[in-house]
């Protein structure tokens, strides 16, 4: 009934790019913030992005800041992550999440997809 479906991972050099997609069935995506989150082996999951659902304001962690953008189309009921200068340790699977407000903790979340690997390697 509400799902939330993560694409466009793969495997992408250093200093390359890739865009992922979260597509949200069963509601509309635009009366939730919509978070990214990524999870690397041996590591705790961690906020990467997140859009609000109100004023459409948006978060990025120190550690993609200007190398990463998340943006939305309403249309489509889909939140895309942008990701640019990609750097070895951008290597994870990487969540969507959907919850009230666009926050950096994981448990604030109600909804979340399946993920989708990112491995950037030369």
């Amino acid at each position: 009934q509400l799902q939330l479906v993560e694409s466009g991972g793969g495997l992408v050099q250093p200093g390359g790019s890739l865009r992922l997609s979260c597509a949200a069935s069963g509601f509309t995506s635009d009366y939730y913030a919509i978070g990214w989150f990524r999870q690397a082996p041996g590591k705790e999951r961690v906020g990467v992005s997140c859009i609000s659902s109100s004023d459409g304001s948006t978060y990025y962690a120190d550690s993609v800041k200007a190398r990463f953008t998340i943006s939305r189309d309403n249309a489509k009921n889909t939140v895309y992550l942008q990701m640019n200068s990609l750097k070895p340790e951008d290597t994870a699977v990487y969540y969507c999440a959907a919850g009230r407000l666009c926050t950096t903790t994981a448990g604030e979340y109600d909804y979340w997809g399946q993920g989708t690997q990112v491995t950037v390697s030369s």
